[in-house]
C-alpha cells in the first residue's frame, strides 16, 4: 500500500546535542490507490537526535503505522513493512552545526541535506530539502520543504504493496509515495 518513511533529519549548533521530542514530531505519508484515491496516512513513533557535530539520526517505528483503518495497519505491518523483521526506518545524515548556530530565537533557514534512508533492509541516499526555524533559545523546529518521494521497489518493497493490492481487491496502489515531516528537536 504504502512504503515510506522516511524520513528525514534536522540541524543542530554546535555547542548542544538536540533530541528529538517525539510528542511534537510528525511523519505523515500519501498513498495513492484505484489511480486517483488518496489517502493521508502518519507513522507517530519517531525518535533520534543531532549531535554537536551535526550527526543527525532518526529512527522511525513502522509498528506505529496509522492509516485510521485498524485492519489496514496490521495488514502494512505485516505484508508491506514486515515489522517482525525491519520494525525500525532509519535517516542519517550530516547537517551544518554552523548554520544552525548562527540562528537567532525565531529565524529560519533553508538546508538540503544528503540523507540515507534504511527501510526495509535496504540503505539509500536520499536528498532532503527541509526549512529550519530556531523556535526559541532551546528548540529548533525541521520542516520538510517539499514532499520526500519514497519508491517502494527502491527498498525491496514492491511485493508488499503487489500483496496489499491483491488482498484489498484494488485495480492499483501507487508504488511512489510523498512523505511530509515536522521534527522538532530540543536542546539537552
Amino acid at each position: 500500500m504504502k512504503k515510506v518513511l522516511f524520513l528525514l533529519v534536522l540541524a543542530a549548533p554546535a555547542q548542544a546535542d538536540w533530541v528529538l521530542n517525539g510528542e511534537r514530531s510528525k511523519l505523515s505519508f500519501v498513498s495513492t490507490k484505484a489511480i486517483n484515491v488518496a489517502e493521508v496516512h502518519k507513522i507517530t513513533d519517531l525518535s533520534g537526535g543531532i549531535t554537536s557535530d551535526g550527526s543527525a539520526d532518526i529512527m522511525i517505528g513502522l509498528t506505529s503505522v496509522d492509516t485510521g483503518i485498524e485492519l489496514r495497519d496490521d495488514r502494512m505491518r505485516d505484508m508491506l513493512f514486515e515489522t517482525d523483521r525491519f520494525g525500525l526506518a532509519n535517516v542519517s545524515a550530516t547537517v551544518d552545526a554552523e548554520k544552525i548556530e548562527k540562528l537567532g530565537p525565531g529565524e529560519s533557514t533553508e538546508m538540503i541535506l544528503e540523507a540515507n534512508l534504511s527501510l526495509h533492509g535496504v540503505s539509500r541516499p536520499l536528498q532532503i530539502e527541509l526549512i529550519v526555524v530556531r523556535s526559541g533559545e532551546s528548540r529548533l523546529v525541521a520542516t520538510s520543504a517539499k514532499p520526500v518521494v519514497i519508491n517502494a521497489p527502491d527498498f525491496g518493497l514492491g511485493t508488499g504493496v503487489e500483496a496489499l493490492r491483491e488482498i484489498a481487491g484494488l485495480p492499483s496502489i501507487s508504488l511512489a509515495v510523498p512523505v511530509s515531516f515536522v521534527l522538532t528537536f530540543d536542546d539537552r
